[in-house]
């Protein structure tokens, strides 16, 4: 391969590097830390945050163009500039000349209209920041500080609660169907407290690893974790849940304050509560579709329902069947023969999932709920597995770390990455003299290219990743040592600098790969086979042999020919005794 060749290879790997860089350069350097923590809440979270904040932006406007009409547009408002031109357009209307604040109101047709778009720039620009968290390195809990949580699932407990109302006829497929609902179930309860983006993962056969990043309460979580009782059923009041939403729709910013609490409880009546009515949209989210007011008595708990199916109703169409228990049965039948023509709704973890009208008594524990398609049937039926799939869940370890002793690990990691790769550099200056340099320069794109691809594949950074960084220093100018070695031998046998330089590559070459490559194989039987730290060590450690074989065997070799064909040079400044 030409050396033209080569430069260009080495150009368009820092450049890919950097561009897989960038997102962790500039989450953690260039976003506040309110965009930072805004971008880490859950979905829902954010579609709060950005709906109230564009109610209270409408206001603003609208209250400044009340008080001159000729009021500019404020700055930070520009983006809806594009947006109203194209309604003018789209409505047939005469363009204004001066884009001033009324101007741009006027190319709304409606208050909602207007508080839509508002709310479409905030959540891309939230979503936006948070596509960038994803694609950073992230930061394990031994740097970010956090909880960690394994929990125990007992599924033969849950297999014979569920035999008591019938034989199961697959034992397995019941456990892992049981598994995934609870790991679905604590997702879903965990991301709904706005926790920041929790990893929750299936460990072993019957064990549930979680990690809470951040600051979080150990009693609060546990109680998530261990929490009875989540779905219920209740009477939905829906004269009141009409007025309210009629008033929510005048009156968006007026309702909720930011953390979601009603400002004015005289907007529903005594001993009820306002809920989200939550859809699937397409992408399997919960998205609210409005609220609902449902009384605060529960009816009857999610305990006693024992199983949920599929089936048909008369016509065909989708309908959820559930089946109670005695005692459920009995409380179900006296409160639908005296609430016929009334609405039952189902309320999971504070969600209202879904609600039909009570047109009989309905006895026997047989329960059967229609009136949706088939995607509708499935998720409802999700939502009551969440009540008979339970599984006794015990919380077997928790750790907890403070944030300021993760700080002091990430202060601790970058002094012995800094010392380490300083003082290996101070060596090879004064060891190796001017060959020194290309080892430096060697080392730090090493770390750079580490960096990048730990970024790129969304790993996260531990200590443990730290400890395989500061060792692959260690190897990487391992690398640089055994070439300069082989190059010195061959200048003392008198070759000239370029025949002493592809002598000493070509003669290094395989007593470097093989070194590495025994290192590699250790590194990914560990990858594999290990867990928690282990696993964070040897990832770290098989990413930097890989780079330090690129930057010792490639990058070197391109400096030490940069200076043979563009400086010129005939010696090799490669030690103190060597001429």
């Amino acid at each position: 391969m030409s050396k033209r060749s080569r430069f260009f290879i080495l150009l368009v790997v820092l450049v890919v590097c950097f561009a897989f860089l960038w997102p962790s350069i500039s989450w953690y350097f260039f976003t506040p830390k309110d965009a930072q923590t805004l971008a880490l809440s859950s979905l829902e979270k954010i579609k709060d945050y950005s709906r109230i904040m564009a109610a209270a932006d409408v206001d603003t406007l609208t209250a400044e163009v009340r008080s001159n009409a000729d009021a500019s547009l404020p700055a930070e408002f520009d983006y809806l500039k594009k947006a109203a031109k194209k309604n003018y357009k789209l409505y047939g209307k005469t363009a204004p000349s001066n884009w001033n604040a009324a101007a741009v109101l006027g190319g709304f047709s409606s208050q909602g209209e207007l508080i839509s778009a508002i709310e479409n720039n905030y959540r891309e620009g939230i979503l936006a920041t948070k596509r960038k968290y994803e694609r950073s390195v992230k930061l394990g809990l031994d740097l970010s500080g956090g909880m960690s949580i394994l929990v125990h699932a007992d599924l033969d407990a849950a297999l014979a609660s569920q035999n008591e109302s019938g034989t199961v006829a697959n034992a397995d497929a019941f456990k892992e169907e049981a598994m995934a609902q609870a790991i679905e179930t604590l997702t879903g309860r965990i991301d709904r407290f706005g926790l920041t983006e929790p990893t929750i993962r299936r460990q072993g056969e019957d064990r549930i690893y979680i990690e809470i990043p951040g600051a979080a309460q150990a009693d609060s979580i546990n109680s998530i974790i261990m929490g009875k009782g989540i779905l219920n059923f209740r009477l939905v009041d829906m004269e009141a849940s009409n007025a309210f939403n009629a008033y929510y729709n005048e009156n968006p910013a007026r309702c909720f304050d930011a953390n979601g609490n009603l400002l004015d409880p005289t907007l529903i009546p005594e001993g009820t509560e306002v809920f989200g009515y939550y859809v699937k949209d397409e992408y399997g989210l919960d998205e609210r579709a409005g609220y609902m007011v449902v009384s605060s008595e529960i009816v009857l708990d999610g305990k006693h329902v024992k199983s949920a199916e599929i089936g048909s109703d008369n016509l065909g169409k989708p309908q959820v069947n559930f089946l109670l228990d005695s005692e459920g049965a009995d409380i179900f039948a006296d409160f639908t023969g005296a609430h016929v023509g009334d609405f039952l709704g189902i309320v999971s973890d504070n969600k209202l999932k879904s609600y039909a009208t009570i047109r009989e008594a309905i006895g026997g524990g047989q329960v059967a709920i229609s009136g949706f398609g088939f995607e509708e049937a499935q998720n409802l039926k999700k939502v009551l597995q969440t009540a008979w799939l339970s599984v006794p869940l015990e919380i077997e370890n928790q750790q907890i770390i403070g944030a300021s002793l993760g700080e002091v690990a990430i202060q601790q990691g970058i002094r012995a990455i800094a010392f380490g790769l300083i003082l290996v550099m101070i060596f090879m200056l004064i060891w190796y003299t001017g060959a020194g340099v290309n080892a430096v320069v060697a080392q730090v794109l090493n770390l750079f290219m580490m960096f990048s691809v730990l970024s790129a594949l969304g790993l996260t950074l531990t200590l443990s990743s730290i400890a395989g960084m500061i060792l692959t220093i260690g190897m990487a100018v391992d690398a640089n040592v055994i070439v300069f070695e082989r190059i010195k031998d061959e200048i003392k046998l008198g070759k000239s600098r370029a025949a002493s330089i592809a002598a000493g590559f070509q003669h290094a070459f395989w007593a470097i790969m093989d070194s590495n490559i025994t290192t590699l194989i250790a590194a990914l039987f560990l990858s594999q086979l290990g867990t928690g730290t282990i696993q964070g060590f040897a990832v770290s450690l098989a990413i930097g042999v890989i780079s330090s074989v690129f930057t010792a065997l490639f990058v070197s070799h391109l400096m030490f020919d940069f200076n043979t064909d563009v400086m010129h040079k005939e010696k090799v400044s490669i030690g103190w005794r060597v001429k």
